[in-house]
């Protein structure tokens, strides 16, 4: 079943967190979406694609590295709205 996340949290250091490891992680799971910085240190992610997926990409932010630190993560439902064309950008 396919569904989609909005993802928003606080991260210390972004240097090459968005591009390489964000991205990078989306698509090694086949997921579509996007990511922005909202501010000098707020992440804004919309992930969509198989829940199971999903859930893969949440466990990899969680605890994927501990080169980042990642705060005050919250999630909530999204409805898709937009077509992403099978493809996830980075939006700096």
């Amino acid at each position: 079943m396919n569904q989609c996340l909005k993802i928003t949290f606080l991260i210390g250091d972004l240097k090459g967190f968005l591009s390489k490891y964000v991205r990078n992680s989306a698509v090694k799971l086949g997921l579509e979406g996007f990511a922005h910085l909202i501010s000098e240190d707020q992440v804004k992610i919309v992930v969509c694609g198989h829940r199971d997926r999903i859930d893969e990409f949440v466990d990899v932010l969680y605890n994927g590295t501990s080169k980042f630190k990642i705060d005050n993560i919250e999630m909530e439902s999204y409805i898709h709205n937009k077509d992403y064309r099978g493809i996830f950008r980075v939006v700096e």
